[in-house]
């Protein structure tokens, strides 16, 4: 059969179980020729020997009873015990209790629905942060304690997977001696029924085809439908148990999944969140950073803006301005030309006044002279 992944039928599992319960070619050819033995001794017994007849109707009714009661044993046991594992894995199992659980702690962990930036009035009061991470550290003893609960149920399903199997074993056994006797018991039939044909065409209706119709045929097909009624029945405890097997090995292999990726996807989960959550503190701090760094050289920008140009302003109305220079030329020049006229109008005055001087020191000196004179 070619490897494929695809999951298995239950036809294809049931014809899986014929296949491995059926009848091989060597055992089907050594009971062909007991059946053809067995026939023979049925036929040359002496009817009309009672204890003969005891004997022969008594093998008829008891072929396959051991068989048939063992099959039947084993399948009340077994659905007991199918029933125990279906619970095992069901609604009220430990593993499906704890599976629930785990979902619903990663639901109520899940950093997705957290507010991180919460702010407001309460923001620094309720901390949405500290809030998450106390609720994560107290649920993080329960989901240990959820994971060890899984733990112990994968092996309560390990050890059941195991029973299974060795309960299929015992099934499939059972199943190959049932189809044994019915070979057997279908083989008889079929060769009592050609010979005593050939005798009622050679004799008619004799006492021994009556015989052989009546208290062998009868009960042996009788028989029969047991057999394969009970066939079906174990057919159907195989299947079954197959069936829980595979549900079981599911089980723990979602058990696994739960310890490795779940657990493990929720503490990356709760780490990058935390991460983030710091990244966006840094940012909002370099945000603030670089918004007081944008305003402070937008500020020197202005100040230089305003003082230089202040500053180049002051720088030229600190010098003489040209109109200034005229009018103080013409200021100055005006002053000579003003002095340069007093001087002249000041020349005949001045020697006027200097005349003036010399006649009052003439005069002077003649006072002394008179007054040396009188002496």
């Amino acid at each position: 059969m070619a490897f494929t992944l695809d999951l298995p039928k239950k036809e294809e599992i049931k014809k899986a179980v014929e296949t491995e319960t059926e009848v091989d070619r060597e055992t089907a050819l050594m009971i062909s020729d007991a059946s053809k033995e067995k026939g023979n001794e049925i036929l040359d017994t002496d009817i009309d020997n009672f204890q003969d007849r005891k004997e022969l109707t008594k093998a008829i009714e008891e072929f396959g009873t051991d068989v048939v009661k063992k099959s039947a044993d084993k399948n009340t046991i077994m659905k007991t015990r199918i029933g125990e594992l279906s619970r095992a894995g069901g609604e009220s199992g430990a593993v499906a209790k704890g599976l629930e659980e785990l979902s619903r702690q990663m639901k109520d962990l899940d950093p997705s629905g957290v507010d991180f930036v919460k702010k407001g009035p309460l923001g620094n009061l309720f901390n949405p942060v500290r809030s998450y991470f106390n609720k994560f550290k107290a649920a993080d003893s329960v989901i240990a304690d959820i994971v060890e609960s899984l733990e112990k149920g994968a092996r309560t399903l390990k050890d059941d997977k195991t029973t299974l199997e060795l309960e299929q074993a015992s099934m499939r056994e059972l199943t190959k001696q049932l189809n044994q006797k019915i070979v057997l018991g279908q083989e008889l039939d079929d060769y009592l029924t050609e010979q005593i044909q050939r005798q009622r065409d050679l004799y008619g209706e004799t006492e021994k085809v009556k015989f052989i119709e009546e208290e062998i045929l009868f009960p042996l097909r009788q028989r029969m439908i047991d057999f394969n009624q009970m066939l079906a029945v174990n057919q159907n405890g195989i299947i079954a148990m197959e069936v829980i097997r595979r549900n079981n090995y599911e089980l723990i292999r979602s058990v696994n999944r739960a310890q490795t990726v779940t657990i493990a996807a929720l503490n990356v989960a709760v780490t990058v969140a935390g991460a983030l959550y710091n990244q966006k503190i840094v940012l909002e701090k370099v945000k603030v950073l670089n918004q007081a760094t944008n305003d402070m050289i937008a500020s020197t920008s202005r100040m230089l803006n305003t003082q230089g140009t202040e500053i180049q302003k002051q720088a030229m109305d600190s010098n003489i301005q040209v109109e200034t220079l005229k009018e103080a030329f013409r200021e100055t020049l005006g002053a000579l030309d003003s002095i340069s006229k007093y001087k002249q109008q000041a020349l005949p005055q001045m020697k006027e006044t200097i005349g003036q001087f010399r006649q009052l020191a003439e005069e002077g000196e003649r006072v002394i002279r008179n007054m040396e004179e009188s002496v």
